[in-house]
């Protein structure tokens, strides 16, 4: 399994965001020029996390994009879900899907749930401030 480029970005600027603090008030451009994202990218995302409810955006003066909540209840699994969708590691997963040619004769199809909880489980162990952190713990 692989995340995109887009859900890479997501969580660089998430973690960008969070160094600015709980309260503080930046921009898209300000997060691009930090992360050497490209701005078009970085508005694109920061739409996507808005709708998330991940980040908060005004607008005016004393506007700008915020964290919606503080970085610790923000999760690794949120913000990647916010950009791909529900994490499903198989279309078995996927309860709205039904497209396997394997489907009714594959023994493995009862354990794929236990697997992909467990991955998604491990991605919401990991909080935004874990990954904001500019030194990796050793």
């Amino acid at each position: 399994m692989r995340l995109s480029n887009l859900a890479d970005y997501a969580v660089v600027a998430m973690s960008a965001a969070a160094r600015h603090g709980a309260a503080a008030r930046f921009s898209a451009a300000q997060l691009a020029g930090e992360t050497g994202l490209p701005l078009p990218t970085v508005q694109k995302l920061a739409g996507k996390l808005v709708v998330a409810g991940l980040l908060r955006s005004a607008r005016g003066q004393q506007g700008g994009l915020q964290l919606a909540r503080p970085a610790d209840t923000i999760t690794l699994a949120e913000i990647v879900e916010a950009v791909e969708g529900p994490i499903a590691l198989t279309t078995c997963v996927d309860a709205a899907r039904d497209d396997c040619a394997l489907e009714g004769s594959c023994a493995v199809r009862p354990h794929w749930g236990v697997v992909n909880d467990a991955l998604r489980g491990a991605l919401a162990e990991v909080p935004l401030t874990r990954l904001a952190q500019l030194e990796v713990p050793a």
